[in-house]
């Protein structure tokens, strides 16, 4: 258990040492040795835990995912109506980004990175885990009509598409107010989905 336990802190140091080289300079512009010797790992330990670059920076994306999901599945899933989920999902995003900029960073200037169809399929059939909780949520207020029928990738494209861009430009240093994305555009995301009610037939 203590070499276990040994084993997942340097793993984390690694992951932590990443993360900070990759603020600095980007994930492009960063080496293993850069990573390596700001988690003060030798070389035998990186390559014994990751095996190299791509995958050190995929188990990083990994980890965002899981605690940027964590964060959101909170503020969902236990919301009563289709309208607070989605409103709870677009600021519960942008809090994040607001909160953990290199972290948000670091996913958005990873994602758009080409990788190997391998290590995409699998890092999609992972984030489709880490969604389901409320992916079954938003399931539930399509069965109930208060939501259009659409899959957990098409709900993101439209209720986070506006959000992700406004997020990548504000990183990016945009003149953009937090205030405007906390406000806006949770209104814009459920103006977008929303079903309207079905009219009822005039009676002659």
């Amino acid at each position: 258990m203590a070499l276990r336990r040994d084993g997942q802190d340097r793993r984390d140091a690694l992951l932590d040492a990443a993360l900070a080289c990759f603020a600095k300079r980007g994930v492009v512009h960063t080496g293993i040795e850069e990573i390596r010797k700001a988690a003060g790992a030798s070389p035998s330990s990186v390559y014994h835990l990751f095996g190299g670059l791509p995958a050190l920076t995929l188990a990083l994306l990994e980890r965002t995912f899981v605690r940027l999901f964590e964060h959101l599945s909170a503020r969902v899933v236990p919301q009563p109506s289709a309208e607070k989920a989605i409103k709870a999902l677009v600021v519960g995003h942008v809090d994040w980004v607001l909160a953990q900029r290199d972290e948000a960073r670091f996913m958005y200037e990873a994602t758009a990175l080409e990788m190997d169809a391998e290590a995409s399929a699998a890092l999609q059939r992972k984030k489709a885990e880490m969604i389901a909780p409320m992916a079954a949520r938003f399931a539930s207020f399509m069965k109930k009509g208060e939501l259009y029928r659409m899959s957990p990738l098409e709900l993101d494209v439209i209720v986070l598409g506006s959000t992700h861009e406004a997020c990548r430009r504000w990183l990016a240093g945009a003149p953009i107010e937090p205030r405007f994305l906390r406000s806006v555009l949770p209104v814009l995301a459920w103006q977008a989905v929303q079903k309207a009610p079905k009219k009822s037939a005039r009676k002659s």
